[in-house]
């Protein structure tokens, strides 16, 4: 795992020491992404100059350094990431003289044989990469299927810059960074800015499973080497009819397969382990092909209701792994606060951000790589909102249309009613009016419902003056090649949530402490096949994740696992009235929010005062608070 930046410019105005200079800026702004070793490579006469940090995970020798020139010499490379199939697509490049036997010239020479596009759809892994073929003065960039590794660029005028984070296209001259009041109108509604928009109006993150490539004689184009459409359309297409044994022991293969090749490193590894499914199974199959216990490492807190590092030690007591855990408490917290803007780049407020970073940090004590179980909720149906949405939905749908229309209307001009000052709290169910009246007035309500739950700020544009929300594509919800309503759900946080927050949040908060993470549920193979079974395998008897858990109580007894899921969550509502009020306060201080420029001050302090008063709005605050700690650090 490493960062990468670069840029090119056609204008070829600067000398190859200036290049030099600053593309090695760029990248030392991701050192913490790679502090073993930097490089940077410049062909001033083309205008191109690469830039690389690099964390050694497998030959951690020079022979593994970047940027990397191919054999030949008419190819140079950038990468982050890991390739889990290097070895059987080295067999498949015979005649040629290694220099090492890490997975970056692997796929340097892979790029030279088949071109970039080619070489990326037999990966088996999570990759970024910039390559740059001197004979065409072409370059192209690369991301991995499912948006795990990060990427981004910007290209205006001749100029292209790109790599891993943000904070390295802020280092060249020639871009003025402006913020996009659509973008943060967004991220009010999803904590997150969705891609491919970034909080700047310029610059895009490279969608999952796309290559970009840059020639003299086009404007850049965007090509997709992997779809999620078409895997979805595919899988629905050709479904799977399998008994529930021969289903079990299929997907355990495929994820035996998945867990093995990311086990494979030259330094030490171990598993986050929650003690839930996804990252219980995870660890369960790397204990089961190892010859000595596994690390694992879990999270807890001291508030009962956050806390699942009970159910870790009892999972991981029952594996035999040698498990470590840390107790999070609020002066910890507030310790990683202020660390946050950096990390991020952007604004982005998933507050789990705060555990993730500090298991980022206890892992790391002892391992260099991690192995995660992200990406069983969106493979398998695990999220408690696919069964409110669809129950919601189905309820309202048997309501007649007439019916639904004169409720709407009375729900609507209910929700209006200034309630808070005249009901006691206990019987605040009015909070829920503008819900019914969107659920009574929509045309789908599985997709209100589930896009209320996914929203947190209702009318972002009310809060960002300027601001013309434009966020999500919706329309997937509605996708008539997927029928089942649970599926379009499914489907539509693979494409977003899932790259977007939580591969975005276990990136960033992993490699602030340059530890690589892994996410063996994501093998493209085992999304593939998650689409071609059919849903009885994902939900059955009001379980979900129904064939998931088969295959891990063959590891692991069901007791210590079948109880309702918790998350990952903090108590951030507690925590804003108590030890954090103080920083909540000076950042809320609505004279700070008028100069700073991007929220209208009397609707957030009508929130921090209602939060105060005890009605629960930290989710809402968190929003504005990690914004607000974003722009004092990078506007």
């Amino acid at each position: 795992m490493c960062g990468l930046a670069g840029f090119l410019d056609r204008r070829a105005t600067r000398s190859a020491d200036q290049a030099r200079t600053l593309v090695t800026a760029m990248a030392d702004s991701l050192r913490h992404r790679g502090p073993d070793d930097d490089g940077a490579w410049v062909e001033a006469e083309s205008g191109i100059a690469l830039g690389h940090r690099r964390l050694a995970i497998v030959d951690l020798s020079p022979a593994g350094h970047q940027p990397m020139i191919s054999a030949g010499g008419e190819h140079v490379l950038v990468f982050n990431g890991e390739i889990f199939n290097a070895e059987e697509i080295r067999a498949e490049l015979p005649g040629r003289s290694w220099r090492g036997h890490s997975d970056t010239e692997v796929l340097l020479e892979a790029c030279v044989a088949w071109g970039a596009e080619a070489a990326a759809r037999k990966l088996i892994g999570m990759f970024a990469f910039a390559l740059w073929e001197r004979s065409t003065l072409t370059l192209t960039l690369v991301r991995d299927r499912l948006g795990i590794k990060p990427l981004y660029w910007r290209h205006e005028n001749g100029l292209t810059l790109f790599g891993s984070e943000l904070k390295a296209l802020r280092i060249h001259p020639d871009w003025r960074p402006e913020v996009d009041r659509d973008a943060l109108a967004a991220y009010l509604r999803h904590n997150y800015v969705p891609g491919p928009r970034t909080i700047y109006r310029d610059v895009r993150a490279l969608p999952p499973g796309t290559v970009l490539t840059l020639s003299p004689e086009r404007s850049p184009r965007l090509q997709a080497f992997w779809s999620m459409h078409d895997v979805v359309r595919d899988g629905l297409a050709n479904r799977l009819e399998l008994s529930d044994h021969e289903a079990t022991d299929l997907l355990e293969d495929r994820l035996r397969d998945a867990v093995r090749r990311r086990m494979i490193a030259d330094v030490p590894l171990g598993c986050f382990l929650s003690g839930g499914i996804d990252s219980s199974t995870v660890a369960a199959l790397m204990q089961a092909q190892s010859d000595r216990p596994i690390r694992t490492f879990s999270i807890g807190f001291r508030e009962d209701a956050f806390n699942e590092a009970h159910y870790a030690r009892a999972v991981a007591a029952h594996l035999g792994t040698e498990h470590e855990e840390f107790y999070v408490e609020p002066a910890q917290a507030l310790e990683v606060i202020p660390r946050l803007p950096e990390i991020f780049d952007e604004p982005f407020a998933d507050s789990s951000q705060i555990p993730t970073y500090l298991l980022s940090v206890l892992t790391r004590r002892h391992v260099t790589v991690a192995l995660s179980g992200d990406g069983g909720d969106e493979l398998f149906a695990g999220y408690a909102r696919y069964d409110f949405a669809e129950r919601v939905g189905r309820a309202v749908s048997r309501v007649p249309p007439p019916l639904r229309r004169v409720g709407a209307l009375a729900a609507a001009a209910a929700s209006r009613v200034p309630w808070s000052r005249i009901a006691p709290r206990r019987l605040r169910l009015t909070e829920r009016l503008p819900l019914l009246a969107d659920l009574l007035a929509g045309a789908d309500p599985t997709a209100t419902a589930y896009r209320r739950v996914m929203s947190h700020w209702g009318d972002p544009e009310t809060v960002v003056p300027g601001g013309r929300e434009s966020g999500l594509d919706w329309s997937p919800l509605s996708a008539p090649h997927v029928a089942d309503p649970v599926e379009r759900m499914q489907y539509l946080d693979t494409l977003t949530y899932l790259p977007d927050d939580i591969l975005t949040k276990v990136d960033r908060t992993s490699m602030a402490m340059a530890l690589e993470t892994r996410v063996p549920l994501l093998d493209h193979r085992i999304v593939e096949l998650a689409w071609r079974l059919p849903m009885r395998f994902k939900r059955r008897g009001g379980q979900s994740k129904w064939l998931l858990r088969q295959v891990l109580y063959r590891h692991v007894p069901a007791p210590l696992i079948d109880r309702p899921k918790a998350g990952f969550g903090v108590p951030i509502d507690g925590w804003l009235r108590g030890p954090l009020r103080d920083w909540a306060e000076n950042l809320l201080d609505p004279r700070a929010l008028a100069e700073g420029g991007l929220f209208a001050p009397p609707p957030i302090r009508r929130i921090w005062q209602e939060h105060l008063s005890g009605i629960d709005r930290g989710y809402l605050l968190w929003d504005i608070l990690m914004a607000e700690a974003w722009r004092r650090r990078w506007l």
